[in-house]
């Protein structure tokens, strides 16, 4: 398995600017770099590319709906567009040279309605990321959907549900984002989550309960590391944490104070954490 870090550590879009982070990475011990943008018109993907390729980095683009944007919705001209905006994050994964892009794809981070979910959101969802597939395999890129904790989203918080999702779209290029910090909210066992997933996990974020160095709190590493190890998962495990000056993500994921002495523990300590578990 190869151990990266999501650019959100640093700044909430990624963009030229933040080209010297690549290297960063690689300094800080990483096999690679998650590239964090919710706006594609500033990504720049081609160039992306090139720096990735200069430095021997590998890479995966990541994003998530925001403004209200939803696959779920009744709007129709909404869930267009929203199902447009996912679609230019394929185009602009390929554009970069990477084959992976992953994040909360069903509904805008945050929404909460103070409801469950309905029966006809969730498919109109499943039909939004069935369209989705096609593009995605159109593009030779896969596509791997974050179920949040439930403080984030109303709609899609469970593994058990998330493999549900995956069965109802039925594409080999639709799968899933597991991330341990949300399944420490919402999982009784991560081990038996991640066996329940199996084959359906395209990617994996290993997040401290904090948000903090992985391999520092009370989510069971071990257990984790073995369960992946069984499912024959032999891909990313990359470590997101937010930088508490980012004020987008600071609010959005609720960090208020400093997670470690420096954002760059975070990455160099917890890589080394992972390494000796792997």
């Amino acid at each position: 398995m190869q151990i990266g870090i999501n650019t959100l550590l640093w700044t909430a879009g990624f963009t030229e600017a933040h080209f010297g982070l690549i290297p960063k990475a690689k300094e800080l011990g990483l096999d690679g770099i998650e590239l964090a943008t919710f706006d594609f018109g500033t990504f720049p993907a081609s160039k992306a590319r090139q720096a990735l390729e200069a430095e021997k980095m590998p890479g995966i683009l990541c994003s998530a709906l925001v403004a209200g944007m939803s696959l779920a919705t009744d709007d129709d001209a909404l869930r267009a567009k929203s199902l447009e905006f996912l679609r230019t994050g394929i185009k602009s994964t390929a554009e970069a040279g990477l084959d992976l892009f992953i994040g909360p794809f069903c509904s805008a981070v945050g929404y909460l309605p103070g409801r469950r979910r309905t029966g006809d959101e969730w498919n109109r969802c499943v039909e939004g990321l069935q369209q989705l597939g096609e593009t995605a395999a159109e593009y030779e890129v896969r596509v791997a959907i974050e179920p949040l904790n439930r403080f984030e989203t109303f709609f899609l918080n469970t593994a058990a549900d998330a493999l549900s999702l995956c069965e109802a779209v039925s594409h080999p290029n639709i799968g899933i984002l597991y991330d341990t910090f949300h399944a420490n909210i919402e999982e009784k066992n991560q081990a038996e989550s991640i066996k329940l997933l199996g084959k359906r996990i395209f990617h994996v974020h290993t997040c401290e309960n904090d948000r903090g160095i992985p391999g520092t709190g009370p989510i069971d590493w071990p257990g984790v590391i073995g369960a992946l190890k069984q499912i024959g998962y032999n891909d990313w495990l990359v470590i997101e944490s937010f930088g508490p000056g980012i004020k987008e993500i600071a609010a959005a994921a609720c960090i208020w104070r400093e997670l470690s002495a420096t954002p760059e523990d975070i990455p160099r300590q917890g890589a080394k954490n992972l390494r000796a578990l792997l």
